[in-house]
């Protein structure tokens, strides 16, 4: 089997497969040509993107579960 092929994948789904991987392939060398600096500024705005999108679809009950794990880590309480 060739690298980077699936043999699952077949007509769209290969079709999609293909433009997901040239994207992979067009930003992995837009991030070669960049400069650390803007590479580190891009990064960050996809972090603080990523991040907010992750919150969003969190439940609250997981919210807490995490805000408790992060409390009881920094002020070292043990977690009930």
């Amino acid at each position: 089997m060739a690298k980077g092929k699936d043999p699952a994948l077949d007509g769209a789904h290969f079709k999609a497969w293909t433009v997901a991987m040239a994207a992979r392939a067009l930003a992995k060398r837009r991030s070669e040509l960049m400069t650390p600096e803007a590479r580190s500024a891009s990064a960050r705005i996809a972090g603080l993107v990523g991040g907010k999108a992750r919150a969003k679809k969190l439940t609250p009950a997981r919210r807490k579960a995490i805000a408790r794990k992060a409390a009881a880590a920094r002020w070292g309480k043990k977690e009930k």
